[in-house]
């Protein structure tokens, strides 16, 4: 194994921990704020922190999905292509997607410094910042993640294979 693959895997596996922890905390939070609403008292902190959690699974769940390439997309059709302009349309595709990402880190990071100082309404022990620092670092790791697949997709492009195979993906993770 590589060192690629073993940082890929490393992190798909911190990156598939952390959304499974965040699932199940969030299940239990809106369970317990249900329950404690039925009971006459109600979590006041319950709706803030479920977005925010809602969000934290949002972002990084999405570099998880992009770690495993699992984000919509035609490979099919791009296979179908001449060897050049499937590798250009790749590697195109990439700079997108990796600018993208790289300017929503950089105004995540102006967010975080703009609310620096400010606190949660119902919990004010908790920084915004904290609770926004989501964007960059979610950002980055999609940054990460579209950088260690890179590689075998560009392989997979100058080869005019169409990607991941859905059937051959799930049987690889089957206990």
């Amino acid at each position: 194994m590589t060192s690629l693959a073993g940082l890929r895997r490393v992190l798909e596996q911190v990156l598939g921990a952390f959304c499974v922890l965040q699932v199940a905390l969030l299940a239990l939070l809106v369970c317990a704020a249900v329950v404690l609403r039925k009971l006459g008292a109600p979590l006041i902190w319950y709706d803030e922190v479920a977005s925010i959690m809602l969000a934290w699974l949002t972002y990084y769940g999405a570099a998880l999905a992009a770690l495993n390439r699992a984000h919509l997309g035609v490979p099919s059709i791009v296979a179908a292509l001449a060897r050049a302009p499937r590798v250009a349309l790749l590697i195109g595709g990439e700079i997108l997607v990796i600018g993208f990402f790289a300017l929503v880190a950089w105004f995540g990071l102006q967010v975080i410094i703009i609310l620096e100082g400010d606190h949660l309404i119902s919990l004010p022990w908790v920084s915004v910042s904290f609770t926004q620092s989501v964007i960059p670092i979610g950002a980055v790791l999609f940054i990460v993640a579209e950088l260690l697949t890179f590689p075998e997709r560009l392989a997979e492009a100058w080869r005019g294979e169409a990607g991941v195979d859905p059937e051959r993906y799930f049987e690889e993770r089957r206990p």
